[in-house]
């Protein structure tokens, strides 16, 4: 459900079709409370056509494109001809994403014993701050409790959308790897090895956020393993412990570089 009553004019809407006349289509609106719209005969199709059946039927879901709005009565004119390709794709991602955040609201609101219209109000908040409600639970995932914090989500609401956001959103992390070659050949080597191998825990420690994994491959070579759901992260990351280990090895007396392995 949008906050406004009516659409505006070009936005891309979904559309139920309801009603098949023989000088149009009426649809209900998705996304604004199954308010009716009109489809003129003449933008239904580019192609030719016996029937205007032969393109829509009654009970099917399409993306639309405003063309007219009569905010004084409420009256929408929707075309379907006008839409392409790519935004009829576009569209059809945004209201899966539409539908899963309010499936998320709504059980918020059940966990909660609240109203529905709480839960809303509170999603809304999200889409103010990053474009749209279900980011916001994606921004949760990434950064934590702190994403709904900035939004101004308040409690008890900051609680459960946080809880069901690690339960139900899934963002793939990207994976990144590189590998250091240090050798130390003086007599105290193991010692200056390990002061340079232990440094990098300066940089993880920066970044709560990214999962990292170092480890010995095999003497002189250790590998570095950064997941991220940023891939900037994950590069400045590795940046960070690569420039870090490479200065501390140059402090140690020792040889080192790095390679940065393609996936």
């Amino acid at each position: 459900m949008r906050r406004r009553r009516l659409p505006k004019p070009y936005e891309l809407v979904i559309g139920t079709v309801r009603k098949i006349e023989e000088h149009g289509a009426f649809v209900t609106l998705d996304e604004y409370g199954g308010i009716e719209a009109y489809v003129p005969l003449n933008e239904v199709s580019h192609s030719w056509f016996r029937s205007i059946r032969e393109v829509i039927k009654v009970g099917q879901k399409r993306v639309f494109k405003v063309i007219r709005v009569d905010p004084r009565r409420g009256h929408v004119d929707v075309s379907l001809k006008r839409v392409s390709e790519g935004e009829r794709r576009a569209k059809m991602q945004e209201w899966k994403r539409y539908q899963r955040a309010m499936k998320l609201l709504e059980l918020a609101a059940e966990r909660l014993g609240r109203d529905f219209g709480e839960a809303l109000e509170e999603g809304w908040k999200l889409e103010d701050a990053y474009g749209e409600i279900f980011a916001g639970f994606e921004a949760a995932v990434r950064e934590g409790r702190e994403a709904l914090e900035k939004a101004g989500v308040r409690e008890p609401w900051l609680s459960i959308f946080y809880e069901l956001a690690k339960a139900y959103v899934r963002i793939p992390r990207i994976k990144i790897s590189g590998v250091f070659t240090i050798s130390c050949l003086q007599g105290d080597g193991a010692e200056r090895l390990r002061r340079i191998l232990s440094s990098w825990t300066r940089v993880r420690d920066k970044y709560p956020e990214v999962k990292a994994r170092f480890y010995v491959v095999g003497p002189p070579k250790y590998k570095l393993d950064v997941e991220a759901y940023d891939p900037k992260l994950a590069e400045r990351f590795m940046s960070e412990v690569a420039k870090l280990l490479l200065s501390r090895a140059q402090e140690e007396g020792c040889r080192a570089d790095f390679e940065r392995l393609e996936e």
